[in-house]
């Protein structure tokens, strides 16, 4: 296993190096053509991806997990979809990001490269492997993706599509590659290939991310997961509120980017608890709420400690009743995972303070949390969402993928001393 993935990362090197060459028009025909390609295979690619479907529930999965998996004629056209936009952005290979010239004629530009080879560890969606190839492709890098057993079928499919796409357009094929997934060695083989693979990238579950962030010698961004809050401040309209939790909640809960806890402040609790508690109801939602939360919401069932630090992923949410906009920033800070926050008020004062505060990658005033997105955003998709803070913070799209280097232009000059 080992000899594979190692011999996978060479040719994801060759390839790289040719990657970083190319002019923005050759890149973003390859893009198109990949879009065009998904488009044209949409019958064996939902085939394949009902295969994953179908063993995944005889083996209980759970429905969140079942929810990523599934693609369905809009979903790959929603990828596909995907990949246009992100030929439409700017290329950032060769940005400069600064430059200057020295008193001694020396002149410096710091422009944006290509990481190289990118690595991505990932479960069951499948999108995945279609935004991860096509971000890596823009930015330059080589991709080598590790999904997982469960999207095996489905990824195999995507992955040979996108490779024909690009020997057709005379690019190395060898830019996309699908690692073994049957082992979870290959794991390992790929975030410890050092000198090989310049970053890791993994995207999942809580397990998942610790046991490559925790185990890799490659450098890694960490994706974490998403505990999201929103808080209803006393000064919030109500109504706005209202809307913006069942959004944030129901939308999609299968997603890192869904609400999994609701603070409310104690000056609107009694005129809110209950209507936000019945239209939780009303849309399936199962509500785990603290003892003042479950005093003006009848039904509702008692949060324990292990509540608040659950990313549910799934129509659940934990909710309490808080005393201030300090009480709700240190729950925040006590149980967030850094991943996105959200606050609704009409004051100013208490939304500067909430976003100055709390420290998330994303922090969210009047809005729903499900706009912490690469696409909502404007990049075209994502890698992933990044909760760290070094290199990378928030929604990871083709800037993100890249690194810097300076290049400096001299005549002849030489270091005094």
């Amino acid at each position: 296993m080992r000899d594979e993935v190692h011999s996978a990362a060479r040719r994801a090197r060759v390839a790289a190096g040719a990657l970083a060459q190319l002019r923005r028009a050759e890149k973003d025909q390859a893009l198109l053509a990949m879009a065009d390609a998904l488009r044209a295979r949409v019958e064996p690619i939902l085939a394949a991806n009902a295969e994953d479907v179908r063993a995944g529930q005889d083996a209980g999965m759970t429905s969140a997990l079942v929810d990523r998996l599934t693609l369905t004629e809009q979903r790959v056209e929603a990828i596909a979809g995907g990949l246009t936009k992100v030929a439409a952005l700017p290329d950032p290979v060769g940005e400069v990001v600064r430059g200057a010239t020295l008193a001694n004629g020396l002149a410096l530009r710091q422009v944006r490269v290509p990481m190289g080879v990118v690595g991505m560890v990932y479960e069951a969606r499948p999108n995945v492997t279609v935004d991860a190839a096509g971000l890596a492709l823009k930015s330059g890098n080589a991709a080598l993706l590790r999904g997982s057993s469960s999207a095996v079928h489905t990824n195999t499919v995507l992955v040979e599509v996108m490779r024909e796409a690009l020997t057709e357009q005379g690019l190395p094929a060898d830019a996309v590659q699908l690692l073994p997934c049957e082992d979870r060695a290959s794991v390992h083989h790929l975030i410890t290939a050092r000198g090989l693979v310049d970053l890791v990238i993994p995207r999942g579950g809580a397990g998942l991310i610790s046991s490559v962030v925790l185990g890799a010698t490659v450098p890694t961004v960490e994706t974490g997961i998403g505990n999201c809050h929103v808080y209803v401040d006393a000064g919030a309209d109500l109504d706005v509120a209202e809307r913006l939790v069942i959004n944030s909640k129901v939308r999609r809960p299968s997603v890192c980017n869904a609400a999994e806890t609701l603070l409310v402040h104690a000056d609107v609790a009694e005129r809110f608890v209950p209507s936000i508690a019945a239209a939780l109801r009303v849309a399936g939602v199962t509500v785990h709420g603290d003892e003042r939360f479950a005093a003006l919401a009848p039904g509702t069932l008692p949060a324990t400690e292990e509540d608040w630090d659950t990313e549910y992923l799934s129509l659940d949410i934990a909710a309490a009743v808080v005393d201030s906009l300090d009480d709700a920033i240190a729950h925040i800070a006590e149980h967030g995972s850094q991943h996105t926050e959200a606050i609704v008020t009409t004051d100013l004062a208490a939304a500067n303070a909430f976003t100055a505060r709390v420290d998330a990658a994303a922090v969210i005033v009047n809005a729903s949390t499900g706009f912490t997105d690469g696409e909502e955003f404007g990049m075209g998709a994502e890698i992933g969402i990044s909760t760290q803070k070094l290199h990378a913070r928030g929604p990871m799209g083709l800037a993100e993928l890249t690194t810097t280097k300076w290049i400096v232009w001299g005549d002849g000059q030489v270091r005094p001393g």
